[in-house]
């Protein structure tokens, strides 16, 4: 049985179709990407399935339960659901330590005690406890991306999303996502990732599920996709890959 089952997923925009009867499923453990061009849909895809934009029809599944019908418990679903923004989105005036126990005191009901040790436990497991204390202004890009992380695994979702991560990265803080996100996979943390990265998608990943104006056009290993695929929207993007290697 899947963990997470989409099934034709529709959102609209006005008389713009975003999504089209998408359809996906990822089985506890995977670590799955969704690539495509610009405006294909794939941000739209993971906002809507932990409900930060709301579909406007399809089925979204968690654990065999239908989570898009006005009755669910939307604050229970984003537990359940890890998301590591494109922009971090840490608070300024919050220091690391404190980014990460704010949902866990707010949102989890633990104490401030219970939720700091928790808190330091996730930042070591991203090998961030050394910087508890400073505030963001004060990280990296790559260190703002393992707060996020933290701050997302502190919840003990079901599944993570990651938006983009390495979009405002350099080349060795792109090297260091994949390796944090493998280190996931090897922990067993269940991943779906939306990426235009070709390197990251290579690196974390067995499939890879392709986006073209919102529609599913390909679901398959990246060797696969890269090499000769009969649809020539496939072989246009992934064939970016074999001219840069």
């Amino acid at each position: 049985m899947a963990l997470l089952e989409v099934r034709n997923l529709v959102k609209r925009f006005g008389d713009a179709t975003i999504l089209d009867g998408v359809n996906l499923e990822i089985k506890k453990g995977d670590v799955k990407v969704v690539m495509g061009r610009s405006g294909s849909g794939k941000s739209t895809l993971i906002r809507c399935i932990n409900r930060l934009e709301e579909p406007t029809s399809g089925s979204i599944r968690l654990h065999d339960r239908e989570v898009t019908g006005p009755d669910v418990n939307i604050r229970e679903l984003r537990r359940s659901i890890g998301f590591v923004f494109q922009q971090f989105a840490l608070y300024r005036h919050l220091s690391v330590l404190d980014n990460v126990t704010l949902a866990l005191r707010h949102l989890g009901g633990l104490r401030r005690s219970e939720a700091e040790e928790k808190a330091r436990h996730e930042l070591a497991r991203v090998d961030m406890a050394q910087h508890q204390r400073k505030f963001p202004a004060e990280l990296s890009g790559g260190q703002k991306q393992r707060v996020a992380l933290a701050r997302a695994l502190a919840m003990n979702p079901d599944v993570v999303f990651f938006d983009e991560p390495t979009s405002a990265l350099d080349p060795l803080m792109c090297r260091e996502v994949s390796t944090l996100i493998n280190r996931l996979f090897i922990d067993g943390v269940t991943v779906l990732c939306v990426t235009h990265d070709l390197t990251l998608a290579r690196f974390i990943s067995d499939r890879v599920i392709f986006l073209d104006r919102g529609r599913v056009c390909a679901e398959d290993a990246i060797e696969n996709l890269s090499r000769g695929h009969a649809d020539p929207r496939v072989q246009e993007f992934f064939g970016q890959e074999l001219n840069v290697r």
